[in-house]
């Protein structure tokens, strides 16, 4: 397949986009769009926020998915169609099946999260579990649809999908004429190839920012390559965009539109997640959540009016409790430490004092004498504390040393 910019653009254009958009009437939402004081300040010009995770499923996906049913056949829509995700693309497939009269059936990896297997069903789509990780899932959905003759409904890799989300851009230039920079999340590259498509189109001037997790980073190399290539055991807490490898529809488009490709940390993805959640309270997965990380992580970087898409908001409140802990931590708010003492009655007591002075909030302590590699009057105790920030932490550490505890974080 050829990756020039002349065939990249062919494959989506203003036009493709604009006619989802109609498509899309009084079907997906027009999202709202917030300023954020914290990020403007810290970026120095206006930041506003396109709250894609209040969009109907709560994510863009279902704009890219309800394009690509509608525009199928009367024959393929008689045959279904099937899915392969972990979360929000099902949720997304789902819902448009069921507005378009079409069956559904998603498979799931056996891992996912309960309540984003709950909402896939809730939206009419039969649900089934197979393979661990999303790759096996894929793999069965394909055979699926190779054995019924459903129609696999890809989650970034068609152009109908591209110019779904695309519409994200269209709504982004109307709610923020002034915007001089967007910033996305990338996984497989549909909703960023979308939004470049219909931005530049209209606006060639606006800065398109492409943001990937570390351990999940295909663009960067794969752009330096000029093809699509893999990252083996792509890893990282951003499920929506832990993607092993560009799609090659949105490759192509990103190559070509996006002005740039950064990656964040998951300590910034934390970070950024817990932002959210407290300054916009805005509830936003770790993938919504990386372009705010990519603001986190280099402010000065971005010139404004700068529009962070949020992408989606279904996260696992599992995984938000580990997340906003990483958060905390990250942020110096947050400290856990390992201790040992003397087992004597009002140890305890006393290593709670000291604790007190500084004013550290104990959250959990958890108090050990049988492990064999203490001696036989001493005690471990692991302490997970409240702080308030990374000074207070220091102060922490050096209140317990200075009391004769010996820190083992």
């Amino acid at each position: 397949m050829s990756y020039s910019t002349a065939d990249s653009l062919r494959s989506v254009t203003l036009d493709d986009v604009r006619g989802a958009r109609k498509m899309l009437s009084g079907v997906a939402r027009v999202t709202a769009m917030e300023g954020s004081r914290h990020l403007s300040a810290l970026v120095g010009a206006p930041v506003h926020l396109k709250c894609e995770n209040l969009q109907r499923t709560g994510s863009f996906k279902l704009r890219g998915a309800y394009v690509r049913i509608a525009g199928l056949l009367p024959e393929e829509r008689a045959a279904g169609v099937v899915a392969a995700s972990a979360g929000n693309h099902a949720q997304g497939v789902a819902l448009a099946s069921s507005l378009l009269g079409v069956r559904a059936t998603v498979f799931m990896p056996r891992g996912a999260p309960l309540p984003k297997i709950s909402a896939t069903r809730e939206y009419g789509a039969e649900v089934r579990l197979h393979g661990q990780v999303v790759d096996e899932t894929l793999a069965a959905a394909q055979e699926y649809a190779r054995r019924t003759g459903a129609v696999f409904i890809h989650p970034f890799d068609h152009a109908d999908v591209i110019a779904g989300q695309g519409t994200v851009g269209l709504e982004i230039l109307e709610q923020c004429p002034q915007v001089r920079t967007i910033v996305v999340g990338v996984g497989g590259g549909g909703l960023a190839a979308g939004i470049a498509v219909a931005v530049k189109a209209l606006r060639p001037d606006v800065r398109v920012v492409g943001v990937q997790a570390e351990g999940a980073a295909a663009y960067p190399p794969s752009l330096a390559a000029g093809r699509p290539v893999s990252v083996e055991r792509p890893a990282t807490m951003a499920d929506g965009i832990r993607v092993g490898r560009p799609g090659d529809v949105p490759f192509g488009i990103v190559g070509a539109l996006v002005d740039e490709v950064r990656t964040v940390s998951e300590d910034q993805l934390s970070a950024a997640l817990l932002l959210c959640l407290e300054r916009a309270k805005l509830v936003v997965e770790p993938a919504g959540a990386s372009p705010v990380a990519a603001l986190l992580a280099e402010p000065g970087a971005f010139a404004g009016p700068v529009v962070a898409v949020l992408s989606g908001g279904n996260v696992d409140p599992v995984l938000m409790q580990g997340v906003l802990r990483h958060g905390m931590a990250a942020q110096g708010r947050y400290l856990a430490v390992r201790l040992r003492l003397t087992d004597r009655p009002g140890a305890l007591a006393t290593l709670l004092g000291v604790l007190s002075v500084v004013d550290a909030n104990v959250l959990d302590v958890s108090h050990v004498r049988t492990d064999p590699r203490l001696g036989l009057t001493e005690a471990e105790v692991e302490l997970h504390l409240e702080t308030k920030g990374p000074e207070h932490c220091v102060e922490v550490g050096r209140a317990l040393r200075d009391a004769g505890y010996t820190v083992m974080h």
